[in-house]
């Protein structure tokens, strides 16, 4: 009887070790995956900061040119 217990415990105590394992390489998996989705993230960070810096500098020299617009209607009494 004891050795049927044994027996049992121990086929339990290895499927619960294979559970173990291949959770631990799961586990694994989930981390690579996650590192690989924080660098793109950054990437991602830094284009949208790229973007934003891009647009700033635009609408910097639209209101130029709206101020440089402004003045040639201004001497040439085109401005009602």
């Amino acid at each position: 009887m004891t050795d049927n217990l044994e027996s049992l415990v121990l086929e339990h105590l290895g499927h619960i070790r294979g559970r173990v394992d291949q959770i631990a390489e799961d586990m694994n998996d989930v981390k690579h995956r996650i590192s690989g989705l924080e660098h793109q993230m950054s990437l991602v960070k830094r284009e949208v900061t790229f973007g934003d810096e891009t647009d700033a500098r635009r609408q910097a020299v639209l209101d130029r040119l709206a101020e440089r617009i402004e003045r040639i209607e201004r001497r040439l009494d085109l401005v009602p």
